[in-house]
């Protein structure tokens, strides 16, 4: 039996990244981190953003994202409908470097950098909640996860959810990456060191290709009505390659809806014609 655990219900940017965002923001007021600046920059390659930049919004908080090479244009436009100040980078993916760059471009300014990719706020938003929220959502069914697979990108939301389980069942956690050479929005290569994977216990790691988690999105589209991101159409294809080696209740993790992915679909579409 499997479970979706379906994240963009979260209001501002329909996925995972509103619990991460707001818990890393209501910490950095409450450490008055923000006061006297009232300007964030932060590294983001979509829905860090759109969450951040909605809050912002709300708080009259300015905000500059800094935003890798391949960042998808439906992504740009929103954020700059929501008023954002985008500067677009020539880094291919959010590494090291990338989040050092931004970290001192903020220093430079005098502007907050919450810096997702370090900040524990990131993964105690996962544990505190989602993980919690998980589980409390299973128990009322009368179930416990034996398996959940989720994307890394941070690795806030698999670290978060990895440590709470763990310390609880004897649940398997499995890891979703690109494949070499391949770009996924939303997961990334371990090369690029995400700093809570390699803090918990992950069971396995598996990689995925483009045309696997585009396609993993159509299949749950077109089987059960869902319009899902490409990380949880990534997601969907680790279930297919491990679902006969781990038995028993698993749960995916969805991080997002695929309204922001029609560039990507429709040349999919176009070239499968």
């Amino acid at each position: 039996m499997y479970f979706a655990k379906l994240e963009f219900f979260n209001p501002f940017s329909r996925s995972i990244k509103d619990r991460a965002v707001f818990n890393m923001l209501m910490k950095a007021i409450e450490r008055e981190d923000i006061d006297g600046v009232r300007r964030i920059f932060e590294a983001t390659s979509g829905n860090v953003g759109i969450s951040l930049a909605s809050l912002s919004n709300v708080l009259g908080i300015g905000f500059r994202a800094y935003l890798p090479k391949p960042t998808p244009m439906a992504t740009q436009s929103l954020l700059k409908v929501l008023g954002v100040e985008v500067v677009m980078t020539d880094f291919e993916t959010i590494d090291p470097n990338m989040v050092e760059y931004v970290v001192e471009e903020a220093r430079k300014a005098r502007a907050a950098n919450l810096n997702q990719f370090e900040n524990e706020d990131n993964f105690e938003a996962h544990y505190r909640f989602t993980a919690r929220e998980i589980d409390k959502q299973l128990k009322s069914i009368g179930k416990r996860p034996d398996i959940i697979i989720a994307g890394i990108g941070t690795s806030g939301h698999i670290g978060g959810i990895a440590k709470y389980f763990k310390e609880r069942y004897t649940t398997k956690v499995i890891g979703v990456v690109p494949a070499k050479g391949e770009k996924i929005p939303g997961i990334k290569r371990l090369e690029t060191k995400p700093k809570w994977f390699f803090k918990v216990e992950i069971d396995e790691v598996i990689e995925i290709i483009q045309r696997e988690a585009i396609e993993g999105s159509i299949q749950i589209a077109r089987e059960d009505g869902l319009l899902i991101g490409l990380s949880s159409g990534a997601v969907v294809k680790a279930f297919e390659k491990i679902h006969d080696k781990y038995l028993g209740t698993t749960v995916l993790i969805f991080p997002d809806d695929g309204f922001k992915y029609v560039e990507v679909f429709e040349k999919y579409l176009s070239e499968v014609r």
